[in-house]
């Protein structure tokens, strides 16, 4: 299984390592999963955590070093209702292979969530969506 980790998710583990997204994240470690994410969400995730949180550089910079940062797919499908600006993270997600696309992004990957059947078979969740669903 792998999940590509939106900006957010990124952002979210560095800034409260006691979190879901930090667990997801060191979950890795037991060869659960792997993680990808993108160029583009790493560079938001930075900017972010410099204007945010700049204390938590340092643990972003680490969980970067764990994580395989693969390059957008401008060629590959995309739903059609989703906004311009967040394209690059779905098409990275599929075209590196992955199984989920994990966001907190409501309000542009909402009606996208868990509907793998509208996004060519990748599901996307919320850090606590994905986590609920193993237990299934």
């Amino acid at each position: 299984m792998k999940l590509f980790l939106d900006a957010n998710v990124l952002f979210t583990a560095a800034h409260n390592p006691n979190g879901k997204a930090a667990l997801v994240i060191e979950l890795q470690a037991e060869a659960l999963w792997t993680l990808a994410t993108s160029a583009y969400a790493r560079e938001e995730a930075q900017r972010n955590i410099r204007i945010k949180a700049p204390d938590a550089r340092k643990r972003l910079a680490a969980i970067l070093e764990e994580i395989e940062v693969v390059e957008h797919r401008p060629n590959l499908d995309c739903p059609e209702r989703l906004v311009e600006k967040d394209r690059p993270i779905f098409q990275a997600a599929l075209g590196c292979g992955a199984s989920h696309l994990l966001t907190g992004d409501l309000k542009h990957f909402g009606p996208f969530m868990n509907r793998p059947d509208e996004t060519f078979g990748v599901h996307v969740q919320t850090i606590a969506g994905f986590l609920e669903s193993l237990g299934n």
